[in-house]
């Protein structure tokens, strides 16, 4: 079950230092470009995933094709696709040894999050974190 409680959720955003932000748009108007210009923001180390990039740089951070072209530990997986997605991107974030796969708002699939838990990441689902920092800091929880 994804996690919600937002002690949590909350700790994974204290403990996570290194994202890979898979869906990153170069299109300033799309919420994947500005939550990856908040998280840098925030002192988080992003890596854009977008095959379609792949090599260019965004926001200075060189783009990868996939999870595991990645050349650092990896965290958290923040997911901007379909939810259709999301089981193939739970086996890569295990192959890569994530720690956290983090689904934007919309992107929900349960069986794949029961996969993900099951593999021992932790899950947030339909979330997004540019939302629930701020809102977790003006509770208290984060500094």
């Amino acid at each position: 079950m994804p996690l919600t409680a937002d002690r949590d959720i909350a700790r994974i955003l204290e403990t996570t230092r290194r994202i890979a932000l898979v869906g990153a748009s170069h299109k300033p108007e799309r919420p994947s470009h500005r939550v990856m210009q908040f998280l840098l923001a925030e002192g988080y180390q992003v890596f854009p995933v977008n095959p379609g990039l792949a090599g260019q740089e965004l926001l200075g951070c060189q783009v990868y094709p996939e999870l595991a072209a990645v050349p650092a530990a990896i965290d958290m997986v923040e997911v901007f696709r379909q939810s259709h997605y999301l089981q193939a991107l739970v086996d890569e974030a295990v192959e890569v040894g994530a720690r956290t796969i983090w689904t934007q708002l919309g992107v929900v699939d349960t069986d794949a999050a029961a996969r993900a838990e099951q593999a021992g990441l932790e899950v947030v689902m339909d979330r997004c974190p540019a939302i629930e920092l701020p809102r977790i800091r003006a509770a208290g929880l984060l500094p």
